[in-house]
């Protein structure tokens, strides 16, 4: 069958992401201790550099794999995880299927295709990555975190009118509720019937916690204005729901905008409502701070 320029062009696209996909595969194998995920990583390869081999045989050229893409992947894999670096550029390809329709009249493609969507993506299901197993623990603390300190900070805000006060007992509260969060995590998972550890789920859960209640509370360490610091502390509740939610949704295949917005509207709606209930005890009670 006659190949037409633009499906030249097309098929050499492809070809250079296959080969991208299998350099990265090939960085992550390399670096893998556990050897069940090495096999399987390398196995992807292959199946990489087979498609790759296909898509030359019919261009008659070759070309080189992206620099930019494989630093950018294994990188991205290194920080948070092969899953997350592998699914991120799987969901490139995923996003082809448009593409993919102009070369269906060729016998070569619908295979590859086939390959792609069913073995490959069976084979990453099968990584074995142990924090992912705790990712229930890091929502709980991350959730509760962001919902009650958002919360905490706004309604202290007005109330206590001083930022060094305000981050003292935000700090406070911050540490005694990740401990108490902590606590429930561990005896909860500990009467399940699961493989994941007690003392590691509370963990994951009391240093999710701790970490969110440090970026909410340094505005007021650092900034002298109160309502700066209010702003401030809101916007990173927001770079953080938009940031895990972003990595949660890239692993576990789910709805970006749609976890983001319940999560951003319920933190942001719980510190506009204990803003006003600051100004009402205040008022209520006649405290100058």
């Amino acid at each position: 069958m006659t190949i037409t320029q633009d499906q030249k062009n097309l098929l050499m696209r492809f070809q250079k992401e296959e080969l991208t996909g299998c350099k990265v595969y090939r960085n992550l194998a390399a670096r893998q201790k556990d050897e069940h995920n090495k096999k399987i990583l390398n196995q992807i390869a292959d199946d990489e550099m087979g498609h790759y081999d296909t898509y030359m045989r019919m261009t008659g050229k070759e070309v080189s794999a992206s620099r930019w893409e494989v630093f950018k992947f294994t990188f991205l894999s290194y920080i948070l995880g092969p899953t997350f670096g592998i699914k991120l550029m799987e969901k490139g390809e995923v996003e082809h299927q448009e593409l993919y329709a102009k070369l269906s009249e060729l016998p070569e493609i619908p295979p590859i295709i086939a390959e792609e969507e069913k073995h490959e993506k069976k084979l990453i299901a099968m990584i074995n990555e142990e924090k992912l197993n705790y990712m229930g623990s890091v929502v709980l603390g991350l959730n509760d975190a962001l919902i009650e300190l958002t919360g905490v900070l706004a309604g202290f805000t007005f109330a206590l009118q001083n930022p060094k006060l305000i981050a003292l007992t935000g700090s406070i509260t911050g540490v005694a509720a990740a401990l108490s969060m902590a606590a429930s995590e561990y005896f909860s998972t500990k009467s399940e019937d699961t493989e994941r550890h007690a003392f590691t789920s509370a963990i994951y859960t009391g240093i999710a916690y701790i970490i969110t209640v440090v970026f909410l509370v340094i505005p007021y360490v650092l900034i002298p204005n109160i309502y700066i610091s209010l702003g401030v502390t809101l916007v990173a509740a927001i770079l953080i729901i938009a940031a895990f939610n972003y990595y949660y949704a890239v692993v576990r295949e789910e709805n970006f905008k749609r976890r983001f917005s319940e999560m951003a509207i319920l933190s942001m709606a719980v510190a506009a409502l204990s803003f006003g209930v600051g100004c009402l005890l205040k008022y209520f009670f006649n405290v100058t701070v």
